[in-house]
């Protein structure tokens, strides 16, 4: 399945909605993996970025779980929603960056692309779903939006350290 694709039932919706959620994880546990890892090298303005992306994550999976709950639909199983993830957005390790803000910059900017696109690909739908899609597009623009300003963050920290 492609986000790219027109979102056309609650199933699919559900289905775009949990690689989110997994999305989300993915952020949380790499930012709290750096974190753990941390030596005298990284300052406060590091610690507090990641432990922002970390909070953040968890709070846009709450919103994403809560859209979930309100949809009919069948849930598809973790293991599933997983693979999918791995196959289109987790195909690079925390190792392959050169440093923390690099990894973290990939986290934000991934997130970013892949709420961008299920925003687009509602938006070319005439499907009807079983959560009202001004509800739904708004959480999911708010979500893109803090994806963005993260971006940004982070941008802002590698610049003034180049």
């Amino acid at each position: 399945m492609s986000v790219g694709q027109r979102v056309t039932s609650d199933h699919q919706l559900a289905r775009l909605l949990q690689i989110g959620v997994v999305l989300e994880e993915v952020v949380e546990a790499r930012a709290t993996q750096h974190y753990r890892e941390m030596d005298a090298a990284f300052d406060d303005e590091i610690v507090e970025l990641l432990d922002h992306a970390a909070e953040e994550s968890a709070e846009h999976r709450d919103r994403l779980e809560e859209l979930i709950e309100e949809l009919d639909a069948e849930s598809v199983s973790y293991e599933e929603i997983e693979a999918l993830v791995e196959a289109q957005y987790g195909q690079t390790k925390p190792e392959d960056f050169d440093g923390v803000l690099y990894d973290q910059l990939c986290n934000e900017e991934t997130a970013y692309k892949f709420y961008d696109d299920l925003i687009r690909a509602v938006e070319g739908s005439d499907a009807t779903y079983s959560i009202g899609r001004d509800r739904l597009l708004s959480t999911l623009r708010a979500i893109r939006e803090e994806e963005a300003d993260g971006v940004e963050d982070v941008t802002d920290v590698m610049e003034r350290r180049a």
